[in-house]
């Protein structure tokens, strides 16, 4: 049986922003990021990291620094106690043309396979409109929080009645009402 998740953006969502983020060292959790996540996992339901990382496609950075940022935040979230379920990583230049690069559903499509999920029941999490986009892509319930970039595509989710979130925190409690209302 098919069952639904939590789709999330990493930089700017869950990490603070940094153009083409290649050092571990400056991996730093944003303010209420692990209390929200936390809040989030409270609903049983998997969370799933998916990111574009162009900066591998473009030169900046080598696949393996990508892991080593990914890797650490897997360690500073799993010190605070949030477990995720799934990390998915588009290196690909936007130029490539891939299938996976946010808006494009392949890394969900790549998730759900991989762990047993239901896009259409799931919510998608993010601060860029590509994020709102996906989740349009594939049915999910796209959110969009207004740390690292979202404070700019505000107008934009607003204008296809995508919640407008301040941080994950807030995340957590739309995500609450909605399952609520759903019967999950």
């Amino acid at each position: 049986m098919l069952k639904p998740a939590i789709f999330l953006d990493r930089d700017g969502t869950i990490i603070e922003e940094k153009n083409y983020l290649d050092d571990p060292a400056e991996v730093k959790l944003l303010q209420g990021a692990s209390e929200g996540l936390l809040a989030l996992s409270a609903h049983m339901l998997p969370l799933v990291v998916v990111s574009n990382q162009s900066g591998v496609g473009r030169g900046y950075f080598s696949l393996a620094q990508a892991q080593a940022v990914q890797d650490q935040l897997r360690e500073l979230l799993a010190r605070e106690g949030v477990t995720i379920a799934g990390w998915y990583m588009c290196p690909h230049d936007p130029l490539d043309k891939c299938a996976c690069r946010k808006p494009l559903p392949g890394m969900i499509r790549a998730a759900c396979q991989d762990l047993s999920l239901d896009p259409s029941k799931s919510f998608m999490i993010g601060d860029k409109r590509c994020d709102i986009d996906l989740a349009a892509a594939v049915g999910a319930t796209g959110i969009l929080v207004t740390t690292g970039y979202g404070a700019k595509e505000a107008d934009y989710a607003r204008s296809i009645a995508a919640p407008v979130c301040g941080d994950l925190i807030e995340v957590s409690e739309v995500v609450a009402r909605r399952l609520a209302l759903a019967g999950v």
